[in-house]
């Protein structure tokens, strides 16, 4: 730790400084305010980076009883190694969980605007792919003549593999972990092309379609319209 050199004002409402008053005087050496508020900063820090994770006593104590239970039916589990939980817990090697189970104490977290997406492109291919299967021949070879290229395959694609992998695992995460759009389920769903960019051209001649479509389908002129744009 270096110098303590830098200064700054902090103000703060009476709630969080009386919080603040009940915890420094928990503390055995009764901490000042400006000490009390430093070592909290810290503890916030260390908390909320990726040194490690951390345990509250009531889950400490949830890990222990999960561990005894894994021992006494004799469960043998690929990631979770009881005995390592309770080592990282007793020894204080926080830093140890996060590195050997790093697919459990992830950082990671879907951008909720990639979802919402997903979720909106996936709908509309729901309806597009609907309404093209009810088309009659006639009405197909329009689609497919109007809307050139996408109008001779008309199929959800899904996302780009490379650049669009946030988006991709969601699409797969919703069809294969969550059951929904079962329709799309056993595709690679790998475009193997950038597609966020004219699914959103697309959504923005479907959205205001959308909610008319209620007990009816897109006609062969809407298909086309949103095909079209695609390109």
């Amino acid at each position: 730790m270096g110098p303590m050199s830098e200064r700054f004002e902090l103000r703060v409402d009476e709630n969080i400084l009386n919080r603040v008053d009940v915890w420094r005087e928990k503390q055995k050496d009764a901490p000042s305010r400006a000490e009390a508020m430093r070592r909290l900063v810290e503890v916030g820090l260390l908390r909320s980076g990726s040194e490690g994770v951390r345990f509250s006593d009531g889950e400490k104590l949830l890990a222990f009883m999960m561990g005894d239970i894994y021992r006494h039916l004799k469960i043998k589990s690929g990631e979770i190694d009881p005995d390592f939980i309770s080592g990282v817990i007793t020894g204080g090697h926080y830093w140890a969980a996060k590195r050997e189970l790093s697919g459990v104490f992830t950082d990671y977290e879907d951008d909720p605007r990639a979802v919402h997406l997903v979720y909106k492109v996936l709908d509309m291919w729901n309806f597009i792919e609907s309404a093209y299967n009810e088309l009659s021949k006639k009405d197909k070879e329009k689609v497919e003549k109007e809307a050139k290229p996408f109008g001779s395959h008309v199929e959800f694609r899904g996302f780009d593999g490379n650049n669009e992998t946030s988006h991709l695992a969601i699409t797969r995460f919703l069809i294969d972990q969550m059951g929904l759009w079962y329709e799309f389920k056993g595709r690679e769903l790998n475009s193997h092309t950038p597609m966020v960019g004219r699914y959103s051209r697309m959504l923005t001649v479907f959205d205001p379609m959308r909610s008319k479509l209620v007990g009816t389908s897109l006609d062969a002129d809407q298909l086309i319209r949103l095909l079209k744009v695609a390109d």
